[in-house]
């Protein structure tokens, strides 16, 4: 394969916002980094098994329309599976996205890990536990109302400069970062590709507390998936949101074409 060719043209997809679009139909020139070793030759079984039950679980909560290797916009990575529920009133509905790690390898390339580092963690998640529950007693006002849908509500705790909050939140992602290499979920919930992310790992693979801030957590176990941890509401525009659709639906067509042995035109 021509090295060089992959390279220019994974430079116009990072430079040209409209070559962007042409990841969804013809498949990401280059790979990001993370991705490298999972390619789809060299794919594992567990990592295809943990996207097939992600993509029944979508599906079960109202997810009807979902695909995998999903290109996600204001970005260059690819999700491993993304789903779009719609809105009854026929306004955009709102999207999904799950990454899939099958194991600690595949969590945390350069692990810096210690026993020591895990139990600091699991202190400061519990203390932020119990920082926001109080914080939320005390200071109702916070609560922002700004989502669509009430349930999903958030509280702004962050308004009030908790220094002893700000403290912990501070140290918990310092530490989070140690634990896996590059800043790959944190980028994919700053840009909010999408309203909800969600890990997707084995059972007992990761402790709660080292779930991404802001990342739901699905555990797979005897052939389905538990919700062990709620991810946060991110408020994604509909650009984005109606761009993951069109994406979900290059992608299922890709897909199809590759089983039933077809060339896209074009």
């Amino acid at each position: 394969m021509d090295t060089s060719l992959g390279e220019s043209r994974a430079s116009a997809l990072s430079s040209e916002l409209t070559n962007e679009d042409r990841c969804s139909v013809l498949g990401p020139a280059s790979p990001p980094r993370e991705d490298k070793r999972m390619g789809a030759r060299g794919e594992s079984a567990a990592h295809r098994e943990l996207k097939r039950l992600a993509l029944a679980w979508a599906q079960e909560n109202d997810y009807p329309i979902a695909a995998l290797e999903v290109c996600l916009p204001q970005c260059r990575y690819r999700a491993d599976v993304a789903a779009y529920r719609p809105r009854k009133n026929g306004a955009i509905g709102h999207t999904a996205v799950f990454e899939c790690k099958q194991s600690i390898f595949d969590l945390r390339r350069d692990d810096r890990r210690s026993e020591e580092t895990l139990a600091r963690l699991d202190c400061l998640y519990r203390r932020q536990r119990i920082l926001e529950r109080n914080l939320r007693v005390h200071h109702p006002t916070l609560r922002t109302g700004e989502t669509l849908f009430p349930e999903w509500d958030d509280y702004d705790l962050t308004a009030i400069k908790h220094r002893g909050y700000e403290r912990v939140l501070r140290e918990l992602t310092a530490l989070q970062r140690q634990l896996r290499e590059g800043r790959k979920f944190e980028k994919i919930a700053h840009y909010a590709c999408a309203n909800l992310f969600y890990l997707v790992t084995p059972n007992e693979l990761v402790r709660e507390a080292e779930t991404p801030i802001g990342w739901g957590l699905l555990i797979a176990q005897d052939d389905a998936l538990t919700l062990a941890r709620r991810p946060r509401w991110h408020e994604s525009v509909e650009s984005n949101r109606l761009r993951i659709l069109q994406r979900i639906a290059a992608a299922g067509t890709r897909q199809l074409n590759r089983g039933l042995k077809l060339m896209p035109q074009g």
